[in-house]
């Protein structure tokens, strides 16, 4: 202000005010008594928001941290089994897989076995067209054993005796029994070797065939 102005105010009772000294200096102002001389803290002395109950830190139950409740943290991890049980559960299929490729491999051969019988009994079938002997009216019944069961076949005297040398033979085909040569009943054995149902060996033992005997009595009761 000026020396006026100044000079009023003295005049008024106003005191001029006095001049700081070097220890006034140091000392704190009003207002300012309590700060810290080194400075404000860091966060502008605010405390810490983690040490506050609530503040969102992981001490806090109330407010579990991430990976407590959603699904896919650590918390949601299910326990793993045991290697044994893994061990175990691996054995299991690898047997189930090895049962199965075995049911059907043998499903596979079952059905490849039909069809090649199928195809041999039509070659068969194609092979002894107008090659049987049979006689609708021969009235002799020989009897032999087949498939476990006693069949048979009816011939006359002279076919009788041709079939008990071993110059016939009986062919099994569609249900029906063929007699044939032994030379036809060769190659009807190398087409389809089940179809032969009776071959005589002139050289065997006549009990091994009880059965070439016309007078053999086939008891009643016998389911044919």
């Amino acid at each position: 202000m000026s020396d006026t102005l100044r000079d009023q105010l003295l005049g008024l009772g106003f005191k001029a005010p006095a001049k700081p000294t070097s220890r006034d200096e140091r000392r704190p102002r009003p207002g300012e008594r309590g700060q810290d001389r080194r400075g404000p803290r860091p966060g502008g002395g605010k405390a810490d928001a983690r040490s506050k109950p609530g503040a969102g830190g992981g001490n806090d139950p109330a407010r579990p941290g991430k990976s407590a409740g959603k699904p896919g943290g650590q918390g949601a991890r299910k326990p793993r089994p045991p290697q044994g049980d893994i061990d175990l559960a691996k054995a299991y299929a690898i047997r189930a897989q090895r049962e199965k490729d075995e049911r059907i491999e043998a499903e596979r051969k079952k059905q490849e076995e039909a069809r090649l019988r199928r195809e041999a009994r039509a070659k068969l079938e194609a092979f002894l067209k107008d090659k049987a002997l049979n006689i609708a009216e021969a009235d002799i019944a020989r009897h032999f054993e087949y498939g476990g069961k006693i069949k048979r076949i009816h011939v006359d005297a002279a076919q009788l005796q041709a079939l008990n040398a071993g110059e016939l033979g009986v062919v099994q085909l569609n249900g029906r029994y063929l007699l044939v040569t032994a030379a036809v009943l060769a190659e009807a054995e190398a087409i389809f070797p089940a179809a032969v149902a009776l071959r005589v060996d002139p050289d065997a033992p006549a009990g091994d065939d009880p059965y070439a005997d016309p007078r053999y009595q086939v008891p009643d009761d016998l389911v044919w």
